[in-house]
């Protein structure tokens, strides 16, 4: 049996790693299977996710909460920048900067919150 620490720690993981997919298979959707309306909602709505869910994989990593936020920050963001670059390669989708931009606000946001709102209970233990 796993300690119930490691047991969560896996699972956020987990979590995280299947919202990194979720977000790869909307990218490869063609073009013409994606609303035009609403892109940068859709990008910051899926970003502050992955923010909120970073901050929390991260917390298992770093006793120091500032530190989990930076780097579920950073994470998501340099995510957004393979993201744009995957579309180069979808049919009549185009990578594009602000598009990045809005995903990288997303996951600011996402993570903000999560710091906002995550117990204290961030340990090395």
């Amino acid at each position: 049996m796993l300690p119930k620490r490691f047991a969560t720690r896996r699972a956020t993981w987990t979590v995280a790693i299947s919202w990194m997919a979720f977000i790869f298979a909307l990218s490869s959707l063609p073009s013409s299977h994606v609303p035009s309306t609403g892109s940068s909602f859709g990008h910051f709505g899926v970003y502050f996710v992955l923010g909120v869910i970073l901050f929390h994989a991260f917390s298992y990593e770093t006793p120091a909460r500032d530190r989990a936020f930076a780097l579920a920050v950073i994470a998501a963001s340099l995510y957004g920048v393979t993201d744009e670059l995957h579309q180069a390669f979808v049919p009549g989708r185009v990578p594009d900067v602000v598009d990045w931009a809005v995903d990288t606000l997303g996951a600011l946001a996402g993570a903000s919150v999560a710091l906002v709102l995550a117990p204290r209970r961030i340990s090395a233990s």
